[in-house]
């Protein structure tokens, strides 16, 4: 249980972070819907017609649950790397580093907070796809535990990102150059079964791969990963980027001047 000083610190830094985002929500929470609703209507309906079913789904059914992820999976990054990074800039995360918090509070504050973002952006997409295809989910509960684990993950990646940054150029590289690629191989678009064996295999060393196949298959029933595998690489994800997060932290890594 959380004392009463440290839970307030903890709700404080979260409230700030959730108030943050959505003070400016005409440019941290419509721009990502907008742009994912132009997926919706060019890659599902107007090359979906072309392309047909995908792994027995219509290509709309199919690339929904991926295109809800990809959005999960930028807008907790950017969140709270973007946020702590401009903590760094601005030298006010030493006043909460002097605090009597605990590092532990300090990176859960910003990392929920990054969770929020994510997850409140995934649900403005699935409500829009709503309006092009009836969604039906098969498997709340895995839907609703990939959802969290990978806006966790990735939270605690762009946490990472912002201790080793040291201008505004180094918080969009990773995303530009890693993150990107990785989510447009990650299986949003297609089914690995169309890949030659070479490049599936490649696929298995993709994170972002196992996220977004179960969460379709939370969604539609079928998975090109086995769940319970996938369940543990992103628990063990999870765990190594808490633990680095806090070592770093504590040692005070790109926080030092």
């Amino acid at each position: 249980m959380l004392s009463n000083h440290k839970y307030i610190a903890f709700e404080t830094i979260v409230i700030k972070e959730v108030r943050r985002f959505t003070r400016i929500w005409l440019q941290t929470l419509v721009p990502p819907a907008i742009t994912i609703s132009l997926y919706f209507v060019i890659f599902g309906n107007l090359v979906g017609r072309r392309i047909g079913d995908m792994g027995g789904f219509n290509y709309m059914e199919f690339i929904i649950p991926g295109l809800i992820m990809m959005a999960v999976i930028q807008n907790s990054y950017s969140n709270v790397v973007s946020s702590f990074f401009s903590h760094k800039f601005q030298r006010s995360v030493e006043e909460l580093l002097v605090s009597p918090v605990p590092n532990v509070i300090i990176l859960s504050g910003f990392v929920v907070g990054g969770m929020v973002r994510g997850l409140l952006v995934g649900g403005i997409v699935t409500v829009m796809s709503l309006f092009f295809i009836d969604l039906e989910i098969q498997h709340p509960l895995v839907t609703l535990s990939v959802v969290l684990l990978t806006a966790l993950v990735f939270s605690l990646a762009g946490f990472i990102n912002a201790l080793f940054a040291n201008s505004f150029d180094d918080i969009s590289i990773i995303p530009t150059f890693v993150l990107t690629p990785l989510i447009y191989l990650g299986g949003v678009f297609y089914s690995s079964s169309l890949l030659p064996e070479f490049w599936r295999s490649v696929s298995a060393l993709n994170p972002i791969f196992y996220m977004v196949n179960t969460f379709r298959y939370g969604f539609l029933g079928v998975s090109d990963v086995p769940v319970v595998g996938a369940f543990v690489i992103l628990l063990g994800f999870a765990v190594v980027l808490f633990s680095a997060c806090l070592l770093l932290l504590n040692r005070g890594t790109g926080l030092r001047s």
